[in-house]
């Protein structure tokens, strides 16, 4: 029998818009069933990393978002540590691992470079779903259009998007999981 699939909706905070160049300042997981359960959730703070330098214009906007910023660095860990800890995370849990993100080319971008220079593997394989284009084919709509504003209200629990990794993995985890709901309704 196989393994059920568990959705792991990732956020990322980052100095810039690609990973080495720029560091990834913090992530964090929210694990769901199909069926919405938050089953566990992984956080870390990283270190930056020693030949990165934030980029002006993600600095510029770091700069007006100080209690996000303030929260990103708390408690840094090495990204060495970090990984090889959320690979066992992601091991752990109690079926394959989905990565989710919005948008997922970004946080994936970063969770899967991060991954493969600091703990040697992805247990997500190479691939990640997006919540945009999810929605995109649920609403029969184009993908510019397929904006959170433009998604229906009752997709969206009352969670916060503070900027704040761990906030916003649970924040979108949910909203994945009522469009699969809703989803599943009309096929």
């Amino acid at each position: 029998m196989a393994k059920p699939e568990i959705y792991v909706s990732t956020d990322i905070e980052a100095d810039g818009p690609i990973p080495g160049p720029h560091s990834m300042l913090s992530f964090a997981s929210a694990a769901y069933t199909a069926d919405k359960k938050l089953i566990k959730t992984f956080s870390a703070n990283l270190e930056t990393l020693p030949e990165a330098a934030a980029h002006p214009n993600t600095k510029a906007w770091w700069d007006k978002n100080p209690e996000a910023w303030a929260a990103c660095r708390e408690n840094c860990q090495s990204p060495d540590v970090a990984m090889k800890n959320y690979v066992e995370w992601l091991k752990a849990l109690p079926g394959t691992p989905v990565f989710v993100g919005y948008p997922a080319t970004y946080d994936f971008m970063f969770i899967y470079w991060y991954l493969i220079r600091f703990a040697g593997e992805s247990p997500f394989s190479h691939s990640g779903l997006d919540i945009k284009t999810y929605a995109m084919a649920v609403l029969k709509t184009n993908y510019r259009e397929s904006t959170k504003k433009n998604m229906p209200k009752r997709w969206f629990d009352k969670l916060p998007h503070t900027h704040v990794a761990l906030d916003d993995a649970i924040e979108q985890g949910a909203l994945f999981c009522n469009i699969m709901r809703e989803a599943d309704k009309t096929y």
